[in-house]
This record gives structure tokens, sequence and C-alpha cells, in this order.
């Protein structure tokens, strides 16, 4: 840990917290994995249970960890109901819940161009995995989805593993990978449908659609998927909740 002397000090709960992610991208505790109790982590490193407590706290607010009452405090995991959609925010206007079901349109190799290059932080032309997919809602198509991820981090993958998977993308980079998604960035706009977009969205070509950029990060604030999600809104809307 940082000297409190030193110009580079950080609060001490931020450097538990900080050694805390250091275990979890080494691997030590993986997603789904209780975590040593406050005591016993207050005892390794040398800190008050309090100092324990707040490092926790704040990754717990972050998602990367859960509490669970009387159980203790897990490793946060896509494979959970609660989170396994947690970045996909299009919901009905009447707030119905629906069935979700992917259909692959393509899956490719290509290679970078230079924006995804700088995005996702590899070379330009390095080799990316391209999927563009359709999201259905209760059987109807309302996204058309384009992701874009390292190559070098998901070998092996191929589209029969992603229909296997259920088109349950976050869950598969996790279990089948070992790379967990622990915040996006996105950007939204409104944009008018191609043809590409329309002839799979059953729409005109000009039709008004959202646009939802998205950056994913895993441990360590490294991005391991770009991905744009053209969505169909006229019955459905983006929901965000705000703290």
């Amino acid at each position: 840990m940082a000297d409190i002397g030193s110009p580079n000090y950080r609060p001490l709960y931020e450097q538990i917290k900080v050694l805390l992610t250091q275990s979890l991208i080494g691997g030590e505790w993986r997603p789904g994995d209780i975590i040593p109790s406050e005591i016993d982590l207050a005892g390794r490193y040398k800190v008050s249970q309090g100092t324990v407590r707040k490092a926790i706290d704040s990754l717990a607010s972050e998602n990367i960890l859960i509490r669970r009452q009387g159980k203790g405090t897990y490793v946060a995991t896509h494979n959970e109901e609660d989170v396994k959609l947690r970045f996909l925010r299009l919901t009905a206007a009447n707030g119905q819940k629906e069935v979700l079901k992917s259909e692959q349109i393509s899956f490719k190799k290509i290679k970078a161009d230079a924006r995804k290059a700088t995005i996702l932080q590899v070379k330009a032309g390095s080799s990316l995995i391209e999927v563009k997919r359709l999201l259905a809602f209760s059987g109807r198509p309302l996204i058309y989805d384009h992701i874009a991820i390292p190559a070098a981090s998901f070998k092996g993958l191929n589209a029969t593993r992603i229909e296997e998977n259920n088109g349950s993308m976050y869950s598969m980079y996790e279990t089948e990978f070992g790379v967990r998604m622990i915040r996006a960035e996105e950007r939204l706009t409104a944009i008018a449908a191609t043809a590409e977009v329309a002839e799979a969205l059953h729409l005109e070509i000009g039709a008004p659609l959202l646009s939802i950029e998205r950056v994913s990060y895993t441990y360590g604030d490294k991005p391991m998927e770009w991905r744009l999600g053209l969505c169909l809104t006229d019955d459905h809307h983006y929901m965000s909740e705000l703290e």
C-alpha cells in the first residue's frame, strides 16, 4: 500500500479496494464465489474491519461484489437472473416483462479499423470477432445488435457456442472465457434505418431508431466489447435509473 506521506496517497479504504480488485483480476475469487469475511480480510491487510467494510461497500455499489444478509459477500456474476440483463435497458411501455430471444445473423472475423482499435485498445488491423444478431421481445424483433470483441481474448468462440448459450453474451464471456463485464458506457442518438437494418426489423428504410453505442469494461477498466444496438421504440423505451 502507498505510504501516507507520498504524493500518490489515497484513502486507506481505496487502497484496500485496489488490493481486493487485484485479487479478482488474478482469479483468486471467481464470479459467484464467496470472499473471506471482513474480519479475515482486516487481518490479511492489517487494517480495521471498518476500513475493509468501506472498501467492500464501494465495490458492492459498483455491482462487483454482492452482499447477502446472513450469508456473506459474493463476487457478482452475470449468471444470476437479477443481473443477467443488467445492461439491457429497453423496456415495454406498459412495464410488462417479456421473453427475450436472440437470432444470430452473422459471425465472422474482421480486422479492427482505426476507431474500433482505439475503443478496444488493440492495434489497428488486429483480429476482432464480429457478431450481428436480432433481439426479439415476445417474438417481435426490436434490436439489431452489432458486436465486436478482441479475438485474442475469446479464442475458440464460434457461432455454435453463442447459440448454445441462448444469446446470453455476458454470461458466456464470464463462464467460458473468464471475462466479466463490470461496467459500460453508452452513447444514445436518433438515426434512420438503413436498408440492411430495415429489412431485419421489418421496417421501411429511413424509419426512426434509437442508436445505443456501448463499450463494456472488465476489471482494471479494460474495454472488452464494442456494441451498437439499433432499437425500435414505438412501444418500448430506454429505461435508466439515476442515483
